[in-house]
C-alpha cells in the first residue's frame, strides 16, 4: 500500500492526505463500494501512526470474499444527547474517582478526540395549547433538570475536546446534519495537518441520519463511546455491504416518508442486520439531501448498521447553503482528489444489490407496534380492526362517553389521543414540514380542527424549522388547528409526549377506551408514545395534520371524508391535499441558507437560564450523596471466583419472546409509582410530581437498576398470567417485581441468566438496557438472535451475549425458565467459543443444548475477562 501517503494543496494550504485511488487494489479503489473506501483510508492512515496493520487493511478489501474479520476502527468524533450523554459524563467522572483510588492521574480520563453532546431529550410536553407552550415547557424542563444540567456545563467545563449545546436548540441528529456535519475535517496526526474523511460514532441509533450527507457514522452503546473518546480504537467486524439501486421517481403526493417505510419494510425482510446499505444509482442521484437524510436516519428500524449516501455535487451544494462554505470547497477537493467522490457512471461491487424503483412508493404508515410493518395508508382500517378485536371484541364501533368543557363528547375506539409533528426522521425535511403547514392553511380555510380530544404538538429538531415557516406564514396555520410549537427537541419521538386530558385516562382506565397515536417519530414500541396510548402509526406530517382533523384511526382517508366544514359539507382528503409544486413554490421563498447561519453561530452559548447555572472547574466531579438524579457508580465488578468460562448453577430471571426492545428492558417514559423505582423516589421524599421520567435519571444507578424489565408492556413468560415487570422466582415460584427477585437472588449468590427469542434488545441505543441486568445480577442472555448496538453494550458490560444453535428455540427444547442452567466450555472467550448449556429442571430432567457465543474480535474478549469496556479501559490508563 506504498505511495498512499502524499500531499493535497487547497486555496494555498498544503495538507496531508492518504488516497486510497492510489491504493494497490486488484480490481482498482472504483470497485470498492464509498462506504468501504472510508474504512480503508482509516485503517491506512492509522497504520503509520502504528494502530493498525498490514493485516487490517487486507481485512478491509476482504469484504466480499471474507467479511466478518475484526479490524481497529477510529472515528474521528464523538456525538451524544442527555439521556445516554448524562450516564456516559457520570461514568467518565466515577472513573476519575477510581484512577485517584488506584494512584492514577484523574486528567488521563479525558476526551482525547471531539465530543458534542447536544441536551435534546428531556424536554416533555406539559403543554401544548397557547403561544407560550414553548416557554412554560422550557422552563418546566430546567426545574426538573438543572442538576443534570450542571453535571454536563461541569465536563464542559472540566474537560477538553467536550461541547455541550445547551437545551431548547434542536435535536442531536439534525444539529449534526445541519451544521456539525463537516464531510472532510482537518486533523492534526502525529503533528501533520492531515484532511481525513469526518466520521462519526453517537451514543444514539439515530446517529445514522448523517449518513444522509456521506458521512460514516452510526450508533453505538455509550460505553464503547466512552472508550473511544479515551483513545481506544472501536473495533468492529468488516461488514457485507448491501447495495440498493434507487431508480425512477417518487410519484405525485408521495414523500420521503413514505419511501423510508418503504425500504424499512424491504430492507427487514432482507435481513440487513450488522451490514452496511449503500445507495446508488439515478434515484439516489435525484433525491435531494432532506430525502436521504429522512431515509439514513431510520437505519436502525431496517437493521442496518447504516444507510450510505455517497457525497455528490447535491451534496456539496447542500453543505454551502447551510453555511458551510469552507468545508465544502475543502470537501470537493479531496473527495475528487481521492477518488471517494460518487460517479454515477460507475456500480461498485458489492456483496448483494438490491432494487427499488422509487415510483412503486405508495402512500404509508407504520404500526401499530413497530416501524417495519408498513401499511397502506387506506388498509389501516382493516389492520386497526383487527387489533381492536383482538384487545377488545366486540368494541367495535361503541364509543366512550366523557365530559369535556361542560359538554358530553362520544369519544370512539381509535380515538388519536396524540398528535405530533416530531422528531429528525421528518422535521428535517422542508418539504413535508411545509406540506403540513400548507394541508392546516387549506384546513383552517374549510373550517375543520382537530376533535378536542386530540393532544396535538409541533416539537421540530432545530430552530430552523421555525425560520422557514414563519417565512411561509404557515406558523399560524398550524397553531389555527392546534400545532403549536412546543418544543425544540425529541418530545413525544422517545415518550416525552407529557400528560393526557384526565377525561382520557380515566375513560382508559375506567371504561376500556383503546387510543392511538399518530406521530412523524421513527419508533412505535408499545409503551413508548405513552402508557395509555395502545396502538401507535407513523406517517409524515402531512398524514399527521391529516389524522389530527379525522381524530381517529378507523377512517379510510384516501377514500372518506375526514370531517365537515362550517356548512356541514363533507371534506375529502384530496380536496385540501397540497400539490408538489405548491410545496416546492412556498420552499423556493421560505427557505434560506442566512437562517443556518444565523441559528448556528452562537449555537454552544444558549439562552439566560444555561448561562445563570453556576458550576465551578474541577478534576473531580462534587458528588451529591442526597442526589436522586446523578449517583456515583459501581460498575467495576469484581471478578467471579472460580473458572470463569464456567456459569453454574444460574437462574432465568425472565423469559422473553421475539423483538424485545431497549424500550421494554430500560424504559425511558413515565416511572410507576408502585413498581420499584417509584418506591425507591417515594422514600427519598419526592413526591410523584416530580419522578420525571426513567430517561432524565440516568445518572442514579438506583432508580435505574430499579426500572429494568419494568416497562409495563413487558411479557416475561414465567408469569403468563401478568403483563409488566414481574417475574416467578425459582424455587419457592412466588411473582414478585423483577428488581425484587433479583435482590432476593443476589443475596443468595445465585448469578442470574435470561432466555429470549429474536432480535433481542431491538430499538434505542440504551446503555442502561446493558447496564441494569448486569446491576441486577445477570451474567448471560442467550437468545434466537440480538440487535447489534445491544449486543455491543452487553459486551461493554461484561455480559455474555449467546444464541441458540441448530435451530434450537425455547419452545423446542422445551424450557420453561425455572432450570437451574449450567454454562460451559466458554474458555477464554474467543470469538467462535461455543459452550455447552446444561439445564435442569425441578423435576430432575436434564436438556442440554449448544449455545454459541457472540463474541466478535479479542478486544471483546478482553473485555469480557475484565468485567466490562470501563474497568479495561481503567487498567490500561493507570
Amino acid at each position: 500500500m506504498a505511495m498512499t501517503e502524499r500531499n493535497l494543496t487547497v486555496d494555498g494550504k498544503t495538507y496531508r492526505i492518504f488516497d486510497v485511488s492510489r491504493a494497490d487494489i486488484t480490481e482498482g479503489h472504483e470497485s470498492l463500494p464509498y462506504s468501504i473506501r472510508i474504512l480503508l483510508e482509516n485503517v491506512l492512515r492509522k497504520e503509520k501512526l502504528g494502530k493498525a496493520s498490514a493485516g487490517d487493511i487486507q481485512k478491509v478489501l476482504a469484504y466480499r470474499s471474507k467479511p466478518g474479520q475484526d479490524i481497529p476502527y477510529y472515528p474521528a468524533r464523538v456525538l451524544m444527547q442527555d439521556f445516554t450523554g448524562v450516564p456516559a459524563v457520570v461514568d467518565l467522572a466515577a472513573m476519575r474517582n477510581a484512577m485517584v483510588a488506584r494512584g492514577g492521574d484523574p486528567r488521563k480520563i479525558n476526551p482525547l478526540i471531539p465530543v458534542d453532546l447536544v441536551i435534546d431529550h428531556s424536554v416533555q410536553i406539559d403543554f401544548w395549547q397557547g403561544k407560550n407552550a414553548l416557554q412554560k415547557n422550557v422552563e418546566m424542563e430546567y426545574t426538573r433538570n438543572s442538576e443534570r444540567y450542571r453535571l454536563l456545563k461541569w465536563a464542559a467545563e472540566s474537560m477538553d475536546n467536550f461541547r455541550v449545546v445547551p437545551p431548547n436548540s434542536g435535536i442531536c441528529h439534525q444539529i449534526n446534519f445541519e451544521n456539525l456535519g463537516r464531510i472532510v475535517r482537518e486533523n492534526d496526526e502525529g503533528g501533520t495537518p492531515t484532511l481525513i474523511p469526518d466520521t462519526v460514532i453517537g451514543t444514539d441509533s439515530h446517529t445514522t441520519m448523517i449518513d444522509g450527507l456521506g458521512i460514516m457514522g452510526w450508533g453505538v452503546g455509550g460505553i464503547e463511546a466512552e472508550a473511544v473518546l479515551l483513545g481506544q480504537a472501536y473495533v468492529m467486524p468488516v461488514p457485507e455491504v448491501i447495495g440498493v439501486k434507487l431508480t425512477g421517481k417518487l410519484p405525485a403526493g408521495v414523500s420521503a416518508s413514505d419511501l423510508v417505510l418503504t425500504l424499512t419494510e424491504m430492507l427487514r425482510k432482507e435481513g440487513v442486520v450488522g451490514k452496511f446499505v449503500e445507495y446508488f444509482g439515478p434515484g439516489m442521484s435525484a433525491l435531494p439531501l432532506p430525502d436521504r437524510a429522512t431515509v439514513a436516519n431510520m437505519s436502525p428500524e431496517y437493521g442496518a448498521t447504516m444507510g450510505f449516501f455517497p457525497v455528490d455535487e447535491k451534496t456539496i451544494r447542500y453543505l454551502k447553503e447551510t453555511g458551510r462554505e469552507e468545508a465544502a470547497v475543502l470537501s470537493e477537493a479531496y473527495l475528487k482528489e481521492t477518488g471517494m467522490f460518487f460517479s454515477p457512471d460507475s456500480e461498485p461491487l458489492y456483496n448483494k444489490v438490491l432494487h427499488l424503483d422509487l415510483g412503486s412508493v405508495r402512500p404509508s404508515l407504520a404500526g401499530p407496534y413497530r416501524p417495519q410493518d408498513r401499511i397502506d395508508v387506506s388498509d389501516l382500517p382493516k389492520v386497526f380492526g383487527a387489533e381492536l378485536e383482538k384487545n377488545a371484541p366486540g368494541s367495535a364501533g361503541k364509543a366512550v362517553s366523557v365530559r369535556v368543557n361542560g359538554s358530553e363528547v362520544q369519544i370512539p375506539q381509535g380515538a388519536v389521543a396524540i398528535a405530533s409533528i416530531t422528531s429528525c426522521t421528518n422535521t428535517s425535511n422542508p418539504f413535508v414540514m411545509v406540506g403540513a403547514g400548507l394541508l392546516a392553511k387549506k384546513a383552517r380555510a374549510r373550517g375543520l380542527k382537530p376533535p378536542a380530544w386530540v393532544k396535538t404538538s409541533l416539537a421540530p429538531g432545530s430552530q430552523v424549522v421555525l425560520d422557514y415557516l414563519e417565512r411561509a406564514n404557515l406558523v399560524e396555520e398550524l397553531e389555527g388547528i392546534g400545532f403549536t410549537l412546543s418544543a425544540f427537541g425529541c418530545a413525544t419521538c422517545i415518550g416525552n409526549s407529557g400528560p393526557l386530558p384526565d377525561y382520557i385516562t380515566e375513560a382508559v382506565d375506567n371504561d376500556g377506551l383503546l387510543t392511538a397515536s399518530v406521530s412523524s417519530g421513527n419508533r412505535n414500541f408499545e409503551a413508548r408514545i405513552h402508557q395509555k396510548v395502545r396502538f401507535n402509526f407513523l406517517g409524515s406530517p402531512l398524514y399527521v395534520v391529516a389524522y389530527a382533523l379525522a381524530g381517529r384511526v378507523d377512517v379510510d382517508i384516501m377514500n372518506e371524508p375526514i370531517g365537515k366544514d362550517a356548512e356541514g359539507n363533507e371534506v375529502f382528503l384530496k380536496e385540501i391535499w397540497p400539490s408538489s409544486g405548491e410545496i416546492e413554490s412556498v420552499l423556493s421563498s421560505a427557505l434560506k441558507g442566512e437562517d443556518y447561519v444565523k441559528r448556528y453561530t452562537e449555537v454552544f452559548k444558549g439562552d439566560d437560564t444555561w448561562r445563570s447555572l453556576k458550576v465551578t472547574s474541577s478534576e473531580l466531579f462534587p458528588w451529591d450523596p442526597e442526589s436522586t438524579y446523578i449517583r456515583e457508580p459501581d460498575l467495576f465488578f469484581d471478578s467471579p471466583e472460580g473458572d470463569p468460562g464456567i456459569l453454574e448453577n444460574a437462574r432465568a430471571l425472565g423469559v422473553f419472546g421475539d423483538s424485545i426492545t431497549t424500550d421494554h428492558i430500560s424504559p425511558a417514559g413515565t416511572i410507576a409509582a408502585d413498581y420499584p423505582a417509584g418506591r425507591y423516589l417515594q422514600e427519598k421524599g419526592i413526591p410523584r410530581k416530580d419522578f420525571n421520567s426513567y430517561g432524565s435519571r440516568r445518572g442514579n444507578h438506583e432508580v435505574m437498576m430499579r426500572g429494568t424489565f419494568g416497562n409495563i408492556r413487558i411479557k416475561n413468560q414465567l408469569v403468563p398470567e401478568k403483563t409488566g415487570g414481574y417475574t416467578r422466582r425459582s424455587p419457592k415460584g412466588e411473582i414478585e417485581f423483577i428488581y425484587d427477585a433479583a435482590m432476593e437472588y443476589a443475596a443468595a449468590g445465585t448469578p442470574l441468566i435470561i432466555l429470549a427469542g429474536k432480535e433481542y434488545g431491538t430499538g434505542s441505543s440504551r446503555d442502561w438496557a446493558a447496564k441494569g441486568p448486569r446491576l441486577q445480577g445477570v451474567r448471560a442472555v442467550i437468545a434466537e438472535s440480538f440487535e447489534r448496538i445491544h449486543r455491543s453494550n452487553l459486551v461493554g458490560m461484561g455480559v455474555l451475549p449467546l444464541t441458540f444453535t441448530g435451530g434450537d428455540t425455547i419452545a423446542s427444547l422445551g424450557l420453561t425458565g425455572f432450570e437451574t442452567c449450567a454454562i460451559r466450555d466458554l474458555g477464554d472467550f474467543a470469538p467462535g467459543t461455543v459452550a455447552e448449556v446444561t439445564a435442569v429442571s425441578p423435576e430432575g430432567k436434564t436438556t442440554r443444548f449448544k449455545a454459541a457465543l457472540q463474541i466478535y474480535s479479542s478486544v471483546e474478549a478482553d473485555f469480557i475477562r475484565s468485567g466490562g469496556v470501563l474497568p479495561h479501559v481503567l487498567e490500561e490508563l493507570k
